[in-house]
């Protein structure tokens, strides 16, 4: 058992900094809220389609940019570029995933969650891998995101800055 007690409620336009370090449950919590992982005990309940941004990039890494975001977007109803010049990527579309950096395979998995067009963001360790230009862009987007009505939850050991976030200290429940 991680921690107990845990309870939240976030409505439209509201968003959650889970903070704390390493190891103290806040992918798994991430993993709970998207419907990936159980709880021991308790519920949850959500409205809503959500969007998951973690380590898993869930691109293709043999195929060029351009094709791996487009493959997402005939499932998602989006344009396959319709976020890649806003993230830096433009230029990128027809490299392979693999040889992209660590801060462009961020901003093509956030391409690809904008896409989803989801009222709910996950975003599990968002700023690993940014310089500060993708940091601002990525607090930006999301305070965008909340501000018309859609809900983040950031789960992060880094300070995410935006107007309006709440903070929960997850060691606070920590067993």
């Amino acid at each position: 058992m991680l921690f107990s007690g845990v309870s939240l409620a976030l409505e439209a336009g509201g968003a959650l900094h889970v903070a704390g370090p390493n190891g103290i449950g806040k992918s798994s919590l991430l993993r709970i809220l998207a419907g990936l992982a159980r709880p021991f005990s308790g519920e949850l309940t959500r409205q809503g389609n959500l969007s998951l941004l973690d380590e898993r990039l869930a691109l293709d890494e043999h195929q060029p940019l351009g094709k791996a975001l487009g493959f997402w977007c005939r499932i998602d109803g989006c344009a396959p570029t319709a976020h890649t010049e806003l993230l830096g990527l433009g230029d990128l579309l027809d490299v392979p995933v693999r040889y992209l950096s660590t801060g462009q395979r961020k901003r093509a998995a956030l391409a690809r969650m904008i896409g989803q067009q989801s009222p709910i963001w996950l975003l599990d360790e968002p700023l690993n891998g940014l310089d500060a230009e993708g940091v601002s862009l990525l607090e930006t987007l999301t305070h965008d995101h909340c501000t018309h009505g859609g809900i983040a939850v950031i789960a992060s050991h880094q300070p995410f800055r935006f107007d309006g976030l709440e903070t929960m200290q997850l060691a606070d429940f920590a067993q």
